[in-house]
């Protein structure tokens, strides 16, 4: 449905990777779906094939074997991005209005159950 399973907040200027390492180790879905940023082989790929997932992620462009995946249910990916760009229509997210970080999840954890429920 393009509902996001849990949030993590991370600084401006760290990687994907770092929320990743948070979120995904509780993860209940049986397929995975991420963008190249999470083509990690230690920290993504391994572990959650290890616990038996289907990963849908495409391999970078320097990788020298690229990785198969499948193409078509990699497409429902844009269910996720749709959700952020309505996230992001709220004004205090869009421009970070709040100082801390726990005010800041607050808002994001009150926008999307607005979403949700609409």
């Amino acid at each position: 449905m393009g509902n996001p399973t849990g949030f993590h907040l991370t600084p401006g200027q760290a990687h994907d990777l770092d929320g990743a390492d948070a979120l995904l180790p509780g993860l209940d879905a049986d397929t995975i779906i991420a963008d190249k940023a999470f083509d990690a082989d230690e920290r993504v790929i391994e572990p959650l094939r290890k616990a038996g997932k289907t990963l849908v992620i495409p391999s970078k462009s320097n990788r020298t074997v690229p990785r198969a995946y499948d193409e078509d249910l990699y497409k429902a990916r844009h269910l996720i991005e749709n959700f952020f760009a309505r996230l992001k229509q709220f004004r205090a997210i869009a421009t970070r209005y709040a100082k801390r970080a726990a005010n800041f999840l607050g808002a994001i954890y009150l926008a999307a159950a607005i979403t949700w429920l609409n």
